[in-house]
């Protein structure tokens, strides 16, 4: 087997309680050639000091501090002076199991270019894993294991931030990490989408993902609900709405709302219709809510779906079939 180097590119912030058996974690990997770019995002604890003395005692692990400010800035740096044929990312808080890198690399190797190989997580927490977490870590899994994963993308990240391996030349095509977009781990999945990357099906746990309450994707600005519709809509916008369907919105809630809002903003026009009986008929933004059936009516539709409640996600995907809806071409869900 070929064994090109792999660049793990891992920015940290204040992460000295984990930090430790995260390093100890790739210095147990089965797959050795690798080099960690570990960049220090301003940490005001012992984080850096810790690190140092991991990097002291090993010539693969090559200690930064960021030039600039927070994770994106962090990861530019990283991998501007790496030098691997494949490159990864790894939370500082986070463990990879020892077989990580060995079946990230064996799945690029076997499938070749315009690949991402991603592995099953495993969620953790001292405290316990609340339902919404676990919730998507089987969610997340369950299309790992077929490699459907852009079936999804619209509902939430379906690519792990800190579980897939990529060509370098790909990452490159896709703009790395340069965009100024968060969360930039749910914008550089979209590009991979964008660029017709195919996700390689796995059905190993090669990573266990920490939650705890000062987690960046618990308590950071950019992890707001708003950035998500955000970017959610940029990208549809972008790669998968049709000028020639009739764009409808399903939802009169914040997420609806955002939606509309968005779309009248840049003069989308669109139909909206809703399960409320309280919103149906009304004039909200200059659009006069429907009813769910009046979907049957409309010409040609194309659908963004932002009920949240599962069931009636269920009901809702069962009623599409009926009318032989194609999921992405003539609907998305965004929640």
């Amino acid at each position: 087997m070929q064994t090109p180097l792999v660049s793990i590119l891992i920015p940290f912030k204040n992460t000295e309680a984990y930090i430790e058996a995260c390093l100890v974690s790739i210095l147990n990997q089965t797959y050795t050639n690798w080099e960690v770019l570990i960049i220090d995002d301003s940490s005001s604890d012992s984080s850096f000091s810790i690190v140092e003395k991991f990097a002291k005692n090993e010539d693969r692990i090559i200690l930064l501090k960021n030039k600039g400010t927070g994770i994106i800035d962090a990861l530019r740096l990283a991998f501007k002076h790496s030098k691997g044929a494949f490159i990864t990312r790894m939370d500082s808080d986070d463990i990879m199991h020892a077989c990580k890198l060995n079946v990230l690399v064996t799945n690029l190797l076997n499938h070749g270019k315009q690949h991402v190989a991603t592995g099953l997580v495993n969620y953790f927490s001292e405290e316990g894993i609340k339902e919404g977490y676990k919730n998507y870590e089987v969610w997340l899994n369950n299309l790992t294991k077929t490699g459907n994963n852009y079936s999804e993308i619209y509902k939430e990240c379906v690519i792990p931030s800190p579980c897939w391996m990529i060509h370098r030349n790909d990452l490159i095509a896709c703009d790395a990490f340069n965009p100024d977009r968060y969360p930039e781990d749910y914008d550089l999945a979209f590009r991979f989408y964008k660029h017709n990357y195919k996700c390689i099906p796995c059905d190993t746990i090669i990573h266990d993902w920490r939650d705890y309450n000062s987690r960046t994707s618990r308590t950071h600005e950019h992890y707001a609900e708003n950035h998500f519709i955000d970017i959610k809509l940029h990208y549809f916008l972008e790669l998968d709405y049709n000028p020639n369907k009739s764009l409808v919105v399903w939802g009169a809630g914040n997420k609806g709302k955002i939606v509309a809002k968005t779309l009248i903003k840049k003069g989308i026009p669109f139909e909206w219709i809703c399960d409320n009986p309280n919103k149906i008929g009304r004039d909200i933004y200059g659009t006069i809510l429907k009813p769910f059936n009046a979907l049957k009516d409309i010409k040609n539709p194309q659908s963004i779906i932002t009920v949240a409640n599962k069931d009636a996600q269920i009901e809702i995907k069962n009623y599409m079939d009926t009318l032989s809806m194609k999921n992405i071409y003539d609907y998305v869900f965004f929640c």
